[in-house]
């Protein structure tokens, strides 16, 4: 029975869709038979009236040329399933960085996602202590996040580390393509403001800035400058290399100066310290031979006080006694001696 139903249905709409088709084109047969009765042209357009486009994002809607651009931000922000009252809260950070060297990075859904796939094939398969694993990184691509609430509905915290990490490599590689070149610009300004009556030698950068000007200035007038006109490619590179070398010089002898002043005040006060020290040892060496003196004079003059006493403390009287003595001592001897 089910057989038989399908074939029945389909031929129905069938039948339904010439019926329409012929109603359409009657209508059109008439309206066409409506403008010609009149006069009027169905591709008439009114001049006073502005230009419109096609909107990208919904083919229904018909928006004038000069809001198109606010239009699609915000249809856009619509498909995207963002409500009115979160657009409004939206704001453009551009303003805040118009006067600063920040540099600003476009993130788009396929650049998104092939980071974070980048990052996901890098990380363990297994689950880590401290480190994210793949299971923690999105599988499938999400739209970039407008707003901070999106940016943690929609993205892990592995996935918005890899974006972070990303963005600054991206920048350290500007930075370092950019500065290649800074030495051509750096401090130009100043120097080449400098008063003309300072005679020194002239750098790289000076050389190249009269070059560049030397390239703008009119053929009549460049002509009158012999010296440089006349000038070979080899001679204006031997010229700056003259310039350096000069250069290089100046800075070899500077710095031999300072070494030469460093080692004669470094050799100036070794000398008084050895002046010090001599002066020092001189003045004790000399202070000790003054107490030894002192000493020894002392000690004689204890001496003869000495001696005098042992002479005073003999009196005549008992030198006569122990002469007796003596005497009497020599004479028992010979006694016994008989």
């Amino acid at each position: 029975m089910s057989g038989s139903v399908e074939p029945q249905t389909l031929q129905d709409r069938l039948d339904c869709l010439q019926e329409l088709t012929e109603f359409t084109e009657k209508c059109k047969k008439q309206i066409n038979d409506i403008f010609e009765t009149l006069g009027w042209s169905p591709d008439y357009k009114d001049p006073n009236q502005e230009p419109m486009e096609q909107c990208p994002y919904d083919p229904g809607h018909r928006v004038p040329v000069r809001s198109m651009e606010k239009h699609k931000a915000s249809c856009m922000l619509r498909k995207m399933g963002y409500s009115a009252e979160e657009q409004a809260e939206m704001y453009d950070p551009s303003v805040c960085y118009e006067n600063c060297s920040v540099r600003s990075f476009i993130m788009d859904k396929s650049t998104q996602h092939q980071v974070i796939l980048k990052a996901r094939s890098a990380a363990p398969m297994m689950r880590m202590e401290g480190v994210f694993w793949q299971g923690q990184y999105s599988g499938q691509p999400v739209d970039v996040p407008q707003n901070h609430k999106r940016a943690i509905c929609d993205l892990t915290v592995a996935d918005r580390l890899a974006l972070y990490d990303h963005v600054i490599t991206v920048n350290q590689q500007k930075e370092a393509a950019s500065s290649s070149n800074e030495d051509l610009y750096v401090d130009l300004v100043s120097k080449l403001q400098r008063d003309d009556e300072q005679n020194e030698p002239k750098t790289h950068l000076e050389l190249m800035a009269e070059m560049r000007d030397y390239k703008r200035r009119r053929q009549s007038y460049r002509a009158k400058n012999v010296h440089i006109t006349k000038k070979s490619y080899t001679e204006v590179i031997r010229e700056v290399i003259n310039v350096h070398s000069e250069e290089l010089a100046r800075q070899w002898k500077d710095e031999e100066d300072e070494d030469e002043s460093t080692r004669s005040e470094h050799s100036s006060h070794k000398r008084l310290l050895e002046e010090r020290r001599s002066a020092s040892s001189e003045s004790h060496h000399s202070r000790n031979r003054r107490h030894r003196s002192r000493e020894r004079s002392h000690d004689r003059d204890g001496k003869k006080k000495k001696k005098k006493k042992e002479r005073d403390s003999r009196s005549p009287d008992s030198r006569h006694h122990h002469d007796r003595k003596k005497k009497k001592k020599k004479k028992e001897e010979r006694e016994k001696e008989k």
